[in-house]
C-alpha cells in the first residue's frame, strides 16, 4: 500500500492510501486536531467526505484498527504447527472436480494424506464432517497434515488462493 503525504498550507497534513482498484482513502489532519476522511472512488473524481474525528477519538479508532483490543486470526495466512503436521484453510473451487461429491467419493486421505477436520459454509460449521458430507463451492475445509498433504488436498479442491 502506497501512502502520499502532503502539507496544506494553513490547515495541516494531507495523506492519501492506495486501497486498491484506483481508489484512495484521503485523511486530513488539521492542526487544531481534528481528522478529516475521505473516499476518492477514482484518480479523476472528487473526494467524498466519510466523517470527522477529534484527535482523541482518531487515536481510540486508530488503536482499534492496529488491533489493541482485539487481533483476529488472519485465515488466508493461518498455519498451525503440529510437530511434522500443520493445519490449513483451503476454498474448494467453484471448478474443482470433487464439487458435488461426498468426502467418502473423493477419498480425500487416501489420496492427499490429509484429515478433514471441519468445513466451513457461510455461517455454518460442520466439526468432524462425516464420510457423506458433500463438498460444494466456496466450502472452507480445514484440515490437517504435512505440507506435502496441504499441497495435495490444495490441488484436490481446486482451491481458491
Amino acid at each position: 500500500m502506497t501512502v502520499y503525504e502532503t502539507e496544506v498550507p494553513g490547515v495541516g497534513r494531507k495523506f492519501e492510501l492506495e486501497i486498491g482498484d484506483d481508489r484512495r482513502l484521503v485523511v486530513v489532519i488539521h492542526h487544531d486536531g481534528r481528522r478529516e476522511v475521505y473516499l476518492r472512488p477514482s484518480p479523476e473524481a472528487d473526494s467524498e467526505r466519510l466523517f470527522s474525528l477529534s484527535g482523541d477519538e482518531a487515536r481510540k479508532l486508530g488503536s482499534i484498527l492496529e488491533g489493541a483490543y482485539f487481533q483476529p486470526v488472519e485465515l488466508d495466512d493461518a498455519r498451525v504447527p503440529l510437530g511434522e503436521a500443520i493445519m490449513e484453510w483451503h476454498t474448494v473451487g467453484a471448478d474443482a472436480d470433487i464439487v458435488g461429491a461426498t468426502l467418502e467419493e473423493c477419498n480425500v486421505r487416501r489420496r492427499t494424506g490429509a484429515s478433514v477436520v471441519a468445513i466451513q459454509r457461510g455461517e455454518e460449521t460442520i466439526p468432524n464432517p462425516p464420510a457423506d458430507t458433500v463438498l460444494e463451492p466456496g466450502d472452507t475445509v480445514v484440515a490437517l497434515g504435512t505440507g506435502e498433504e496441504q499441497s495435495d488436498l490444495a490441488a484436490l479442491l481446486g482451491a481458491e488462493e
